[in-house]
């Protein structure tokens, strides 16, 4: 795939993204899967991909008044740590292990969406 297939590929991971779909997934096994890139770097280029991401759609919820500065704090004060700690488990464990555990995530999330649930739905139409 050329550069253009992979700018295509990109924005198409970016419009799921911005739908709260996991278009990183997305990213994720295009960067490993075609491209040959190693787990660790290929997470780290989607976490990079994720800022502008992150910044439309922030800009989006403060103009809509979504953002709640009350628990945003809290926010904080367990993501800034879970990064360090999220870096620190990733090298720990290495890029064979960490492809391996991706993919059995993907599997479970399949296999969770291919069975039938409750509905959960308090108004019923």
């Amino acid at each position: 795939m050329g550069a253009v297939g992979t700018a295509l590929l990109a924005a198409a991971a970016a419009l799921v993204t911005s739908l709260g779909m996991g278009g990183g997934a997305v990213l994720l096994l295009y960067l490993t899967a075609v491209k040959g890139m190693d787990q660790l770097e290929a997470q780290g280029l989607n976490l990079l991909f994720f800022i502008p991401v992150a910044v439309v759609s922030l800009c989006f919820h403060l103009k809509n008044r979504l953002v709640d500065f009350r628990r945003l704090w809290l926010v904080l004060l367990g993501g800034v740590p879970g990064v360090f700690a999220g870096v620190w488990l990733a090298e720990f464990l290495g890029g064979d292990l960490l492809r391996r555990g991706f993919a059995l995530l993907l599997f479970v999330i399949g296999i969770k969406e291919l069975l039938p649930t409750k509905n959960t739905d308090k108004h019923p139409e």
